[in-house]
């Protein structure tokens, strides 16, 4: 039998290793960070899909094998514990997931654009000497530079950003929960308390919001040259601060936060997805 999973996705440096370091808390619930499921499913569907092996498989085969390569990963979790799988690319299969796992939902983690590309600049610049592997290769100078590689349709933000949107217009966005940063940031046992009566959790009142920090992500910022990425303060809270971003980078950002409430009026939300955010 399947195990009870949900999923964790959306745009970069938005909450989600908050998100999972908060549901960690409860010891019914596994919360790892970024997994490798996503990829593997991707890498598997062509093989059943396409090509000498397509022959092999009809659709209740490449059901069961995805479904296997889930319950698969997440094997040494406790049959009782319902599972956080996190992978940005979660959203742009939104409808695999609907076949796979039809009780299923997936927590987009948002956050306006400007303090995401900001996030990531003052990450860069914490890292002087280190040449971040979420560029590549090339080494960019500037600001500008910087902005331009992350917003690209394969950079870390323009991916995850085509990815959200591809999921919140679809047919399927009755199955997505957007999560504003800002609000989990600012009110987070609110929000638990809403994402466990959307998820129908039991209610569980051992949350602490000022003992969450979590450093579990050290090798694997390491990896990509860019320590800190994973990082969690211990108290959950909100930083005020101005943005260091030039304003030519914010007014090309402005106006971009789709699924906050505006004073022209509701967000458009064709697909019903439940949205967890401040107006």
């Amino acid at each position: 039998m399947s195990r009870t999973v949900h999923f964790i996705s959306g745009l970069p440096r938005s909450g989600s290793t908050l998100l999972g370091a908060l549901l960690r808390q409860n010891p019914l619930l596994r919360a790892g960070m970024s997994s490798p499921v996503a990829v593997l499913c991707e890498r598997v569907l062509p093989v059943m899909g396409q090509g000498e092996y397509a022959t092999a498989f009809d659709d209740a085969r490449r059901r069961a094998v995805l479904n296997g390569l889930i319950d698969s990963y997440h094997g040494d979790a406790p049959a009782d514990s319902v599972l956080f799988d996190t992978n940005r690319a979660w959203c742009a299969h939104l409808r695999v997931l609907a076949e796979l796992r039809p009780d299923a939902f997936v927590i987009a983690c948002v956050r306006d654009p400007v303090w995401i590309l900001d996030s990531f600049e003052r990450l860069f610049r914490r890292n002087t000497f280190l040449v971040s592997r979420l560029h590549g290769l090339h080494h960019p100078a500037t600001v500008f530079e910087r902005v331009e590689q992350l917003m690209a349709a394969t950079g870390a933000f323009g991916a995850a950003w085509q990815a959200l949107q591809d999921a919140y217009y679809g047919e399927w966005a009755h199955r997505l929960i957007l999560l504003d940063y800002d609000v989990l940031a600012d009110e987070p046992l609110r929000v638990l308390a809403q994402l466990y009566d959307l998820l129908g959790l039991p209610p569980f009142a051992g949350h602490d919001p000022a003992q969450v920090g979590y450093e579990g992500g050290t090798a694997f910022d390491a990896a990509l040259n860019t320590p800190g990425l994973h990082a969690v303060r211990p108290v959950v809270g909100r930083e005020h601060r101005r943005t260091i971003l030039p304003p030519q980078v914010v007014q090309r950002l402005a106006n971009t936060v789709f699924w906050r409430d505006t004073p022209h009026g509701p967000a458009q939300n064709p697909g019903g997805a439940f949205v967890i955010a401040s107006d």
